[in-house]
């Protein structure tokens, strides 16, 4: 789905929000390679990303023609800072919902960034007709679910050993909703 670009002011600074375009692929490819490397929070490690420039570019043109899902790129003073993602979900009993992805560099947190982006996907989500945003967060993410909890996402359940990371070690997740 495609939005109007919007500039907003956090703690003094313009934050761009657009959707991507093809001319970011390369941009992307090489944001995912550095957050998943950045925090064991994300499902792949770095080495994992073998996205092809045109599987990339395909990926975005899918999002933008869709009615139901978005990726929207945050730009802070101009610099990329990170994304996040609504998915609509397709069969008619679902309609009601989507689901929510949110991945900013590491050196960008704490900013209100992460807010101000979980913030434009809600009134996104409220003109799109959906009811209910879901997401899954790594357990032991505190400051992240710290942040879903304030802005009214709720625990509903937990996937015991949902990641296995390269060292051995599992991490729990939490599925988390908010009514809209």
């Amino acid at each position: 789905m495609l939005i109007n670009d919007e500039i907003i002011n956090v703690k003094g600074k313009e934050l761009l929000f657009r959707n991507a375009t093809e001319e970011d692929a390369q941009m992307l490819i090489d944001y995912l390679k550095v957050t998943c490397g950045e925090t064991r929070y994300l499902v792949k490690e770095p080495e994992e990303i073998k996205f092809t420039l045109e599987q990339e570019k395909k990926f975005i043109t899918q999002i933008n023609n869709s009615e139901n899902n978005l990726m929207l790129l945050g730009f802070l003073d101009g610099k990329y800072v990170g994304n996040c993602s609504l998915m609509g979900m397709a069969t008619s009993r679902y309609k009601h919902r989507a689901s929510m992805g949110i991945a900013l560099y590491q050196k960008y947190t704490g900013m209100g960034i992460g807010r101000a982006m979980i913030e434009k996907l809600f009134a996104v989500a409220n003109e799109k007709g959906f009811e209910q945003i879901e997401l899954e967060v790594v357990a032991d993410n505190e400051r992240a679910i710290h942040l879903y909890k304030n802005m009214g996402f709720e625990i509903y359940g937990t996937f015991p050993n949902n990641m296995k990371y390269k060292d051995g070690t599992y991490a729990d997740a939490y599925w988390m909703m908010k009514k809209l």
